[in-house]
């Protein structure tokens, strides 16, 4: 079985951060920081505290003089691609000064949010921030390109300075920014985004970007050293004028998973690797057998097989050769051919980014701030897009503000989902925003089902899944896919509402929606009589609307053939949120309180019982000896 094992996302804000202070204003100001950057720690400031954390953390902001700042780190920089960011401010939270590591570090976008965060002013200097250019090397990051020729970057950026515009070849889908021009030849361009290393015969000076879209299919008997894989991959990757950068992941059988040259290669340059099943290889057509293979693995070929189901191409790039102990074929990334169009993105004719797009469907709980998690919060305020309910988005203003909004109605989820996997798939970082938690009565599901009925490409989940075949191996199977999707989870209405009453929810317990706009009203009471005959407590989603004022008192009419008039019932409203209202009453009684949209009804079980104004249904743990 082919699964995946994907890093997690490394967001600005969640990667490890230092806040360094020397007064005690200093350390007010780094408390308030600590909201912003949950996982950070405040360090009392010492050069050497600075020397320690200077590799560790991705984010440096220091509370003091930018002197001070200066001549503290000037013996620690190393270049733009390792340095971490450095954001220097005042006591008072008035300036944000991008230092170091402006782009590719992020400190411009930590300046910048640092300052929207205490309402001052992010000081940029960066030559392509100030005159509202794009960064090449930050450009080329986020469309998942790598800069092969780093030494080329000044002159291009300088280029791009005095001529306002620059030229670029493209041999992949991408979409390019107003400030980057397409040109159809390569000797005209300034900038070559392609997998290829020479493009012409003679060499002018351009800036090479290597899309990562190669799948190299390997094949090895065993013992192979890393070295003899390593040359025999650069060779053939050589002979066919292709770029090593251009390598995105290494795909074999999963025999060979725990083949110490294999894993040693694959760890040196951090590739992806995928592995497939005998069955898995064999299934696929039109390749030619290897008896030796067969032999040593039951397989009838390993590295043409692996490279197609790897990269879901129709046929390979370079079919298998073989030099040494080692067997390689390689095959295009089929996610970097496809050009996504739709009519409702309103780009017709140009193709969309095929970097990998984040599309966060989050959980904002009953709605303020403070009762958002931290990486829903770093999730929202990381995103390009923010999609929603209005009445939810109106809740979280303070962590969309400057973002894109797009806001629907009550009864328009679909179209709400679609919205936001179009904007994802057109390379931009999307929230799709659900009170309290995704997965219960809201999005997440739905997002799911438009994604796998999409001919248009195919999605796999941000899980983490170690070959369970080899459990000494390092290598595991990785999938690719042109969204990335996770589910960020929110406290939902039973969490906050059960809070609000005590501890009803504290033995087995059953939800059930009464709205049947999309669920029949017989299938409700069958299973309003199937959870209330069972004994559990019961949870009232969508208790009653203007449309559907009988359909609370019929679920209590049939609750009532089972359980007694006292039995406790909990209503709360709006939980935790300006307008809440919480009631305790009975089963009896129940119908004699507002109950509307915004309610959660909450109806014991035969064992439910009130105590000081709480509603407690017992676990049990008084019956359990001792």
């Amino acid at each position: 079985m082919n699964t995946e094992n994907k890093g997690n996302k490394t967001e600005v804000r969640s990667q490890p951060s230092a806040l360094f202070y020397i007064t005690d204003k200093g350390l007010m100001l780094a408390k308030k920081l600590k909201e912003l950057f949950p996982n950070s720690q405040m360090v009392k400031f010492k050069s050497e505290a600075v020397s320690e954390v200077w590799s560790e953390c991705k984010n440096l902001i220091f509370i003091m003089a930018a002197g001070i700042v200066v001549r503290t780190i000037a013996p620690l920089i190393k270049g733009k691609r390792t340095d971490p960011a450095v954001v220097v401010l005042d006591e008072k939270g008035e300036y944000a000064i991008s230092l170091l590591g402006g782009h590719l570090g992020g400190a411009n976008k930590i300046a910048k949010e640092i300052a929207d965060f205490l309402g001052g002013r992010a000081v940029i200097t960066t030559a392509s921030d100030v005159n509202n250019l794009p960064a090449i090397d930050l450009w080329a990051r986020e469309n998942n390109l790598v800069v092969e020729n780093w030494d080329l970057l000044p002159k291009i950026g300088t280029l791009l300075l005095n001529k306002g515009f620059l030229k670029v070849y493209a041999d992949i889908g991408i979409k390019l920014t107003d400030k980057l021009q397409k040109t159809d030849n390569p000797e005209t361009a300034d900038i070559l985004i392609t997998n290829k290393n020479n493009l012409f015969a003679h060499t002018p000076i351009h800036l090479y970007l290597r899309p990562k879209n190669l799948i190299i299919g390997i094949g090895c008997n065993s013992g192979t050293s890393a070295d003899e894989i390593e040359d025999a991959v650069k060779s053939i990757l050589a002979e066919n004028n292709l770029s090593f950068l251009s390598v995105y992941s290494i795909a074999t059988i999963d025999k060979k998973s725990s083949e110490p040259g294999l894993i040693a290669f694959t760890e040196k340059y951090g590739f992806k690797v995928k592995t497939f099943t005998s069955d898995e290889l064999n299934n696929v057509k039109g390749v030619v057998k290897s008896e030796a293979a067969f032999k040593a693995t039951g397989a009838k070929a390993v590295a043409e097989p692996a490279a197609l189901l790897a990269s879901g191409a129709k046929k390979l790039l370079v079919p298998k050769q073989r030099i040494g102990n080692v067997t390689i074929a390689i095959a295009l990334k089929g996610s970097n051919e496809l050009q996504v169009t739709s009519n409702k993105l309103k780009n017709k004719g140009s193709s969309l980014v095929t970097r990998h797009s984040s599309l966060y469907i989050v959980g904002t709980g009953p709605g303020s701030i403070e009762h958002i998690t931290p990486y829903a919060q770093n999730a929202i305020r990381n995103s390009d897009v923010i999609v929603g309910y209005g009445t939810y988005l109106e809740l979280i203003q303070e962590l969309i503000k400057d973002k894109e909004v797009v806001s629907t109605g009550m009864t328009q989820e679909i179209d709400r989902c679609k919205r936001a996997v179009e904007l994802a798939m057109s390379g931009k970082t999307v929230s799709i925003i659900s009170g309290g938690d995704p997965g219960i009565y809201a999005m997440a599901g739905l997002v799911f089902e438009i994604l796998k009925n999409s001919n248009e490409l195919q999605v796999t989940s941000n899980k983490s899944v170690e070959s369970r075949e080899s459990k000494n191996s390092s290598l595991v199977t990785r999938h690719s896919s042109l969204i990335d999707v996770e589910v960020i989870p929110g406290i939902s209405a039973l969490n906050a509402c059960a809070a609000r009453l005590g501890a009803p929810l504290m033995h087995d317990f059953a939800c059930i929606s009464l709205s049947n706009r999309l669920t029949s009203w017989d299938l409700i009471e069958k299973r309003l009589e199937a959870a209330t005959t069972a004994d559990f407590v019961i949870v009232l989603y969508n208790p009653k609307s203007m449309g559907r004022q009988g359909h609370i008192n019929k679920a209590r009419d049939i609750i009532l053939r089972y359980r007694t008039p006292e039995t406790p019932v909990g209503i709360v409203k709006s939980a935790m949120r300006e307008n809440e209202k919480i009631i305790i009453t009975n089963l009896k009684d129940m119908l004699d309180h507002d109950i509307d949209m915004q309610s959660t009804v909450i109806i014991g079980n035969s064992q439910t019982f009130l105590w000081e104004g709480w509603m407690i249904t017992p676990r049990g743990y008084a019956n359990k000896k001792q």
